[in-house]
């Protein structure tokens, strides 16, 4: 982010916007997958629409799962996220599931074997991102568009706010001054509601979500707090608006603070670089801000597919870095394996732990004791300072 003075504005989508309800099904699917065989290959597409889901793509593994295990599954994701509505119901929703094996010529490139050594599930670039905005080393906007709607999401599910509907957006914007964040200058909360509840009803709801979450003294002035600005918002989720896995690409990353390689995360597993560079990537990004060499960091690594070495590792420390950016590219790949395998050893990938990253962003949270977000963890930072001398 550069220097100076300006507005900066993320959004985030809830777990029952359509396209995030596509996004847990799909990694419900990867889920199963490793759960029966923790080396198989997975890339399950899903969309959504009124009262109709079709779950399609390709898996190769040891134990295969069942077309009715396979919709149990996707009834289950839409039954927790909360659709129980006319236009989409858990129950009576028609699911049509066409997942099928996975192409002998890919897989021959990516399983490995004999002296052929794994390679990358796909060609492609990934980037990593951290900074200092916030604790958890991510950009503010997103930290904070993310956080207001699972406070809205969390009183849904207690029964706290049984007003709320699953659908939800939000966007925040941010006054940076001197390339640092201090307050917001506009909030916009769009949520589906029960019908009957008035614009101002939802607004009185919203609110202390907002300002709970927002530091003190950042809230927004009260004609830039947009609260479903076009009214009544009753209908939503798939009945309002078709939903497709891999559709929010920029949510689940940085929010437009840093490049996105534009491969989607969501019902792939790990020996897609898609998702475990771009997991590596933000692990070695924030391992380098928290170790202090630098107030932010871009990485991004190249692959080909079926060849296992990246093909390159490029960082970018925008002028705040210790070291030199040539000298930190070494230190890196010293300290950790690129390679695919590597990867996925390295950071455990090779667990159920994916249908919990689909909605609020796959960085910024919490390292959970049984390997979920293991991405997010600070334990290179030694390893970092003793490869630069």
């Amino acid at each position: 982010m550069p220097k100076g003075d300006y507005l900066f504005t993320s959004e985030s989508v809830s777990e029952g916007h359509p396209d995030k309800i596509c996004d847990r099904i799909s990694d419900a699917v990867v889920d199963a997958f490793l759960t029966a065989d923790p080396q198989a290959h997975v890339g399950a597409e899903t969309l959504c629409t009124t009262n109709h889901v079709v779950m399609a793509g390709e898996v190769r593994a040891r134990k295969l799962i069942g077309k009715d295990e396979l919709e149990k599954i996707a009834r289950n994701c839409i039954k927790e996220i909360g659709y129980e509505q006319d236009g989409f119901h858990w129950q009576k929703a028609q699911v049509d599931v066409l997942i099928h094996g996975q192409s002998d010529d890919i897989n021959v490139g990516v399983e490995g074997g004999g002296n052929r050594e794994e390679g990358a599930g796909d060609q492609g670039i990934m980037f990593g991102y951290a900074c200092r905005e916030t604790p958890v080393l991510m950009p503010a906007p997103l930290h904070y568009s993310h956080a207001i709607l699972r406070s809205l999401a969390e009183a849904r599910h207690s029964g706290a706010e049984p007003g709320l509907g699953p659908d939800s957006k939000s966007q925040v914007t941010l006054l940076y001054q001197n390339g640092k964040p201090v307050r917001a200058t506009s909030v916009v909360v769009s949520t589906q509601h029960a019908a009957g509840l008035t614009q101002k009803q939802v607004r009185d709801i919203v609110r202390p979500h907002v300002e709970n979450v927002l530091p003190k003294g950042w809230m927004c002035p009260e004609d830039e707090f947009y609260v479903n600005p076009t009214g009544i918002f009753v209908i939503g989720g798939p009945d309002g608006d078709c939903g497709l896995t891999g559709r929010k690409i920029i949510v689940d990353t940085y929010g437009g603070a840093a490049p996105h390689g534009g491969g989607a995360f969501s019902g792939k597993d790990p020996s897609k670089v898609d998702r475990s560079a771009a997991y590596a990537a933000r692990y070695l990004a924030k391992n380098v801000v928290a170790a202090g060499l630098a107030e932010s960091c871009v990485i991004q690594i190249a692959y080909a597919i079926g060849v296992a070495k990246p093909l390159a590792v490029y960082v970018d420390t925008a002028g705040t870095g210790k070291v030199s950016e040539d000298k930190l590219a070494k230190a890196l790949q010293e300290v950790m394996d690129l390679r695919p395998r590597g990867i996925r050893n390295h950071l455990g990938l090779d667990k159920p732990i994916y249908a919990r990253t689909s909605a609020y962003g796959h960085f910024g949270r919490e390292p959970e004791p049984d390997g979920g977000f293991s991405w997010e963890r600070v334990d290179l930072v030694e390893a970092i300072k003793s490869a630069l001398t």
